[in-house]
């Protein structure tokens, strides 16, 4: 295209030579001097303008040419403005995301069996790779001193405490103990049982066995057993107040206090605990329960009907089906993507801007002229063309303009 566009303003300055010198013999040789005159003005000023975005004209260092190498940071910034505020706005991709519908395309793409399976295999895949790094003596060393250290940091006994004091905000354990009862009467109320307990009872009444009236006492007593404990029940679950729920209360709260405040039983518990986790067979345990994990998951993953493939696979699948079947759960999804959208969009909208300003500043002003020359160099050819053609049709107008009004 620059040779082209060379070879148009060498031949307009043939044929401004060539009409010049015939100019006398006929008066058309006038419009063909002045057309090729323009033509040439405005190809050099074309090639210029063209020349100048890139770099000096000649070499020489006329002010405002190679605009593009002197103003490369300005253009970084500028074009890092540009995609940032006219692509990246928050509008404009809070508007593709609600478009996208994420939880129906995501809920399609795991209904879709083959999709499921594909999901299961890559994750298998992973799983595999994570194993068989895992399998080695410095990781098992690092997870035992790691969970041995965590375990010993523990407070057990104010652990225990808090763990207490939770299962009895609210009376909670109230009804553990209605539960406790109420269990205890069922299992008193078995029959079998009931034939053990008497036995027990009558074995205790040597003085009546005598007489024969061991087992009559033993079924009489866990009969009277039985009843007794119905009774107390009854009693208690129509009295919040009884006086042994009251007792309860008090052994609990008791407990509690216990297990946070008394300095011997913490110091006790703590004792026990480094007891505990130094003990050989912790270790050994430890050892051999990380040992058996792995060797059953990476038997398990390496079948090709994998128990645990088998399942991810039909995971994937009910849970798509059912975001399918549920409306309401995919508005949530959206919502929630749409919610937290904002904030991610701003975050790496000033990332990508940095990025841009900083990758063009990174270019060596060299490359960065090239590269731009050479994807847009051809196009701007086309502008020393049209210059030199256009500058000598308004030429060859104003040479006839003049001649007519002369005239």
């Amino acid at each position: 295209m620059k040779r082209i566009a060379l070879g148009l303003l060498l031949g307009a300055a043939v044929l401004y030579a060539l009409a010049t010198v015939l100019g006398h013999q006929h008066p058309g040789w006038h419009y063909l001097a002045a057309f090729a005159e323009a033509a040439m003005v405005g190809a050099v000023a074309d090639w210029f303008a063209v020349v100048a975005l890139f770099r000096h004209p000649l070499g020489l260092r006329i002010p405002h040419t190679a605009i593009i190498p002197t103003n490369k940071a300005r253009i970084g910034r500028n074009l890092a403005n540009f995609i940032c505020n006219n692509f990246l706005g928050t509008p404009q991709v809070l508007a593709k995301v609600r478009e996208f519908d994420a939880a129906s395309r995501l809920a399609g793409w795991l209904a879709n069996p083959r999709h499921a399976e594909q999901l299961a295999e890559h994750l298998s895949a992973a799983a595999r790779y994570l194993l068989s790094t895992l399998d080695d003596e410095r990781v098992r060393h690092f997870l035992r001193s790691t969970v041995l250290a965590k375990l010993e940091q523990l407070d057990v006994s104010a652990l225990a405490g808090e763990m207490l004091a939770l299962l009895t905000a609210e009376r909670r354990h109230q009804a553990l103990l209605d539960e406790l009862l109420r269990q205890l009467a069922a299992l008193l109320e078995d029959e079998g049982i009931q034939e053990k307990v008497a036995e027990i009872v009558a074995s205790e009444l040597r003085v009546l066995r005598v007489i024969g009236l061991d087992a009559v006492a033993g079924r009489i007593a866990t009969r009277k057993l039985i009843s007794a404990l119905g009774t107390l029940t009854a009693e208690m679950g129509a009295e919040p107040d009884h006086p042994l729920r009251l007792r309860f209360d008090d052994f609990m709260a008791h407990s509690i206090e216990r297990l946070r405040e008394d300095p011997a039983l913490r110091q006790r518990g703590r004792e026990l605990q480094s007891e505990w986790l130094r003990h050989p067979a912790l270790a050994q345990y430890l050892h051999g329960l990380w040992d058996q994990l792995l060797q059953w998951l990476q038997a398990d993953l390496q079948r090709s009907e994998s128990t645990l493939r088998a399942r991810v696979a039909e995971g994937a699948r009910t849970l798509g089906q059912r975001l399918q079947g549920d409306a309401a759960m995919r508005e949530w999804i959206n919502a929630q993507l749409m919610q937290a959208a904002p904030k991610w969009i701003e975050r790496y909208r000033e990332d990508i801007r940095a990025y841009i300003v900083a990758r063009v500043d990174a270019w060596q002003t060299e490359e960065l002229t090239t590269e731009l020359e050479r994807n847009i160099g051809r196009d701007l050819q086309f502008v020393r063309i049209n210059g030199t053609l256009v500058g000598g049709l308004i030429g060859l107008l104003i040479h006839t303009l003049t001649v007519a009004l002369g005239g």
